[in-house]
């Protein structure tokens, strides 16, 4: 019978025997979760039994921790940790458990942590707190709950027990998850360096294959100090050459242009010439130029781009319209970002000489998109546009300026090591129109980012103070960018400074924009001046305070910074500021993007359309490339908002979210590429809508469809020029050219295998999945034209009385007349007997079909004719099952998601050096598909490969040299840069294969009178 009250164990409380108390508090225990109400009314006798010197330490433990589990169950914690904290080993031996205990515990860790990271004065509530955690992590250890204890560790700053653990473990995974912990959560700048330069000592030296080498790539970035990284090459040069050139593929692809520019000039010079030639080649690949040129020639030769959609697109948009123009160039600049391919462009000359003014602008910059990264052409390309390229010909301002601009994104991040940064300097200051002045300056910050050169800083800072609208807007964007992630406080007071005295609104928000990227990275340190910022009465100000708050957390998902963002984006007075809120979410959040559509679906359904467009963008850009299909969910509804500006935010995200998904892994992609085409194609429909659509068309096809978006990098660090990127892309709101640099954050993906002397190998991999889970997605259909059916001829009731009338007259007179005409009722009488003959007739023989009548019941004379004959019946063949896998080569498309399912059969000539991905697969890849995806962290991209058979000769992959046409050139009658004009000499591009002949064949008329037969059967 179960157990209705506890009052017979409580009157045992107030016995005088020590024995029968003692028993009452032991017996309480398991009571307190049904009667915690009733015994909470003798709480004062169990306190007393705690205090009491007559019973035994264990006695007094069990009262103790019986007083903390009552407390716990009314609602007073503190006094429940206190009692806890009292009870000693009877709480550590029942902390196990669920309930009381469990929270106890949770709060007795809280407790903890807070006093390490306060320095005040230790009491005796902090001894019993030290053996009580001391016993939580031996308890850990004992259990196999490593992560458990490592994470209590970081966070209470014991170093010491991390060190502990890793000693009696030697596993490198445990290190890893300190690592992504400190790196990925709110921990302070101080002691998140004391951590990573705790952690890469521990590291064992990296071998061929060994598991930690992204974490030891993704530590040396994120401190950038070259003291740290030379060690690594020196050790690494002499036995592990290939692993010290991989290394140096890896730093390129997070690391800064200071660090890098750095690292070269520190590298010794070797010791003989093996290390000499070893070493030349680690500096020509810090330089950068290697992995962009091999970038550009995957791009280049593995270009899908379906030219039937930007057709359709182009026949859609009104051409006149300025916006439907610029729309359509950047949809083609997306789609041919980094592929080099004009063709677009050469079949459109007409088109694209419409162009004018901003369009034109807009149109040149767009070349630089599409020959993203041809540094060693750049300047050929764009000459023709460029400032006092032909004296005797008067070009365009807009060329010009948007040429500048061109020039600094196909240079991105590369402009001070080949002198292309001091040449956009002399430009910028020959220039004398703010167009010209404009472009240069967006090209000197890109081509500059975060090299931290003071030249061009003061030169752009001089270009601010003409305190020209458009061309001191430009350089407010350009300063921050030169000095991005320096936290300078002397350049940012004085961006503020000028932000309060300057009456344009162009330039204060090119100068917030500005602030915000100085601050990149620095977390604690910007506190300072986003509280400035966010409390101006400037909602400019303010709009850039919150970009410097998302800035400055970028990736590491600190809940005080979502905390501050949420609230400005439901409190702000301003509708930009609270969309900008919303949208910075994301920068916070790229990192775990399974949480997003959790925390912006609320602001998704918001009344105010501004704070639903930040949810747009927000959930496209931490969500970009994944396929999430709960944000797919969310954004699909919004394509129907009544507001405009909201659909075109929908559009756009999902072209983000969709980029190389395909439809077997994405079911929803089909049905949004029909939305596209849809929305671009309706005249009715609003312009920023079919704006949108064409950009999101742009965005899922990005690249010649061999790029992702990405936020991170392989190894898992910030992708510093992608981030950056999306915070320019952003400003598409108030002006369309900075939508051009959405470009910096397609991350191509592929696998390229190289040699010890960097040459591309000639080599197969399988890939474990199916290949339609990763497939190219089929080509858009060009639209049919539809067959005008002929309709029936409408026959009134009076003109069919009136025919019958007559006809019965005619019948009537030619009785009369004895001339008795033949009807058609009396020959389509027959009698059983013809019918019986006609089946013996036919009897035997292959069936005979009936003849096909027409919906005007009119017998069809081609089948009248061919009656006889058998008919054609076509056999269904089985659908053959689809292989689980499929070989691919070296230099194909492999997407971040199929990552973890390469590999490289062991029987295989060539190994990578390092895995291929760091993240494991599940056992089905169609298990995880629609799911919550994580992210693949590092792998693909450049990979050094073992060669296991050095005797034989090796096979390589040629690259292509050939140099191709400018599709722009200088109109020398009007001496206007009018329109792209075709070279004198078009060359064939090689995204095109030229068709193959058809087969041979055999005229046959009964093959023509079979196919015209066989529809018939069917129906």
């Amino acid at each position: 019978m179960p157990q209705t009250s506890a009052a017979g164990v409580l009157a045992l409380l107030s016995e005088s025997e020590d024995v029968l108390r003692q028993y009452a508090i032991q017996a309480l225990l398991p009571l307190v979760p049904q009667f915690w109400a009733e015994i909470s009314e003798h709480i004062e006798a169990i306190e007393t039994l705690y205090e009491s010197q007559e019973l035994s330490k264990e006695s007094r433990d069990a009262a103790a921790l019986l007083a903390s589990k009552v407390y716990y169950y009314l609602g007073e914690y503190d006094e429940a940790l206190s009692f806890a904290l009292g009870a000693g080993a009877a709480f550590e031996a029942e902390s196990r458990a669920k309930g009381s205990e469990e929270y106890s515990a949770a709060r007795a860790i809280d407790r903890y942590i807070e006093g390490r990271s306060s320095e005040s004065p230790k009491t005796e509530d902090d001894s019993r707190l030290q053996s009580i955690i001391e016993g939580i992590f031996r308890r850990c250890i004992e259990d196999g709950e490593y992560k458990q204890a490592l994470g209590i560790a970081l966070e209470s700053h014991r170093l010491d027990v991390i060190k502990h653990i890793f000693t009696l473990t030697s596993d490198t995974e445990l290190l890893t998850y300190v690592m992504e912990a400190v790196l990925d959560t709110g921990f302070k700048l101080s002691y998140r360096d004391e951590v990573l330069h705790f952690l890469l000592p521990l590291l064992p030296p990296p071998s061929p294959h060994s598991p930690h080498i992204y974490t030891l790539t993704r530590i040396l970035v994120t401190l950038s100090d070259v003291s740290l990284t030379i060690p690594l090459f020196t050790l690494l040069v002499p036995k592990e050459k290939l692993l010290a050139l991989q290394f140096a593929f890896d730093f390129v692809e997070g690391g800064s242009q200071e660090f890098l520019e750095a690292l070269r000039n520190e590298l010794p010079t070797g010791k003989d010439e093996f290390e000499k030639e070893i070493y030349d080649k680690i500096r020509q690949i810090l330089g950068g130029e290697e992995s962009i040129k091999l970038y550009l020639e995957f791009l280049k030769k593995n270009n899908k781009v379906d030219m039937q959609i930007l057709k359709a697109t182009k026949d859609s948009l009104e051409a006149r319209s300025s916006v439907y123009h610029t729309a359509l160039t950047l949809q083609n600049a997306y789609m041919h970002a980094g592929t080099t391919s004009d063709l677009f462009l050469r079949q459109n000359l007409e088109w694209l000489g419409r162009a004018s003014n901003w369009s034109k602008f807009s149109a040149t910059v767009a070349l630089g998109v599409i020959h993203k990264g041809y540094i060693e052409q750049s300047m050929s390309i764009l000459g023709p546009y460029l400032p006092g390229a032909d004296p005797s010909v008067t070009s365009s301002v807009y060329s010009e300026g948007g040429a500048l601009y061109a020039l600094g994104i196909i240079n991105a991040g590369m402009g001070s090591a080949r002198g292309v940064e001091a040449y956009l300097l002399d430009k910028l200051k020959a220039a004398t129109n703010e167009v010209v002045q404009h472009g240069a300056c967006l090209g000197i910050g890109i081509a500059a980012l975060a090299s931290q050169s003071q030249d061009a800083f003061d030169a752009l800072k001089e270009k601010l103070f003409t305190d020209s609208a458009v061309a001191s807007e430009a350089a407010g964007y350009a300063m921050g960018l030169v000095k991005l992630g320096s936290g300078a406080e002397d350049c940012s007071d004085e961006m503020l400074q000028y932000a309060h005295e300057t009456q344009h609104e162009k330039i204060i928000r090119g100068l917030a924009i500005g602030m915000a990227f100085i601050y990149y990275g620095k977390q604690e340190q910007a506190d300072s001046i986003v509280e400035k910022l966010l409390a101006d009465k400037d909602p400019i100000l303010r709009y850039g305070g919150v970009y410097t708050l998302a800035l400055a957390y970028a990736g590491t998902a600190n809940n005080d910074a979502i905390r501050k963002l949420l609230h400005v984006a439901v409190s702000d007075t301003s509708d930009d500021v609270r969309r900008a809120a919303v949208t910075s979410l994301a920068f916070l959040l790229f990192k775990t993007p399974s949480h997003v559509p959790r925390i912006v679906q609320l602001l998704s359904e918001s009344y105010n359309p501004h704070v639903r467009c930040g949810a747009t963008l927000a959930l496209g850009i931490a969500c970009a490339g994944t396929g999430l299909q709960d944000a797919v969910q969310l954004l699909e509804p919004m394509t129907k908002d009544p507001v405009d500006f909201v659909k075109q935010g929908a559009f756009i995200a999902l072209g983000m979210i969709l980029v190389q998904q395909s439809e077997a892994a994405s079911p929803s992609i089909s049905s949004i590429r029909a939305l596209y085409t849809k929305t671009v194609s309706e005249k009715h429909e609003d312009p920023m809508a079919r704006f949108g659509a064409a950009l999101g068309q742009g965005l899922i096809d990005a690249g010649g469809r061999n790029v992702t978006i990405s936020l991170q990098s392989r190894a898992g660090s910030r992708n510093m020029k992608a981030i950056v990127g999306m915070v320019l892309f952003c400003q598409f709101w108030y002006w369309y050219p900075m939508a051009h640099c959405a470009c910096l954050a397609f991350e191509p993906t592929g696998i390229l295998g190289l040699n010890e002397d960097l040459k591309l190998l000639k080599f197969d991999f399988v890939s474990n999945a199916r290949p339609s889970l990763f497939a190219y997605p089929p080509s858009a259909k060009p639209p049919t034209k539809e067959a005008v059916e002929k309709v029936a001829t409408a026959v009134l009731s009076t003109t069919a009385k009136a025919k019958a009338r007559e006809k019965t007259k005619e019948k009537e007179k030619a009785a009369q007349d004895g001339d008795v005409m033949e009807t058609d009722e009396k020959t389509e009488k027959k009698t059983e007997t013809d019918d019986v003959a006609m089946k013996e007739e036919v009897s035997g023989s292959a069936p005979v079909p009936a003849p096909a009548v027409g919906k005007s019941g009119d017998i069809s004379p081609i089948l009248g004719s061919m009656f006889g004959l058998p008919p054609v019946t076509t056999p269904k063949r089985p659908r053959p099952a689809e292989p689980t896998s499929e070989t691919l080569s070296n230099f194909s498309r492999v997407t971040p998601a199929q990552l973890p399912y390469i590999v490289f059969p062991s029987e295989g000539r060539y190994q990578p050096i390092r895995p291929v991905a760091t993240s494991t697969r599940s056992k089905s890849p169609r298990s995880s598909i629609g799911k919550v995806p994580e992210r693949p962290v590092g792998g693909g991209g450049i990979l050094l490969f073992v060669d296991r058979q050095p005797d034989e000769p090796a096979e390589f992959l040629e690259l292509g040299t050939e140099e191709r046409a400018i599709p722009i050139e200088q109109n020398q009658q009007t001496g206007a840069t009018s329109a792209p004009a075709a070279s004198t000499v078009m060359q064939v591009d090689e995204g095109v294969q030229e068709a193959e002949p058809p087969e041979s064949f055999e005229f046959s008329l009964l093959g023509i009178v079979n196919i015209l037969i066989e529809p018939l059967h069917l129906i």
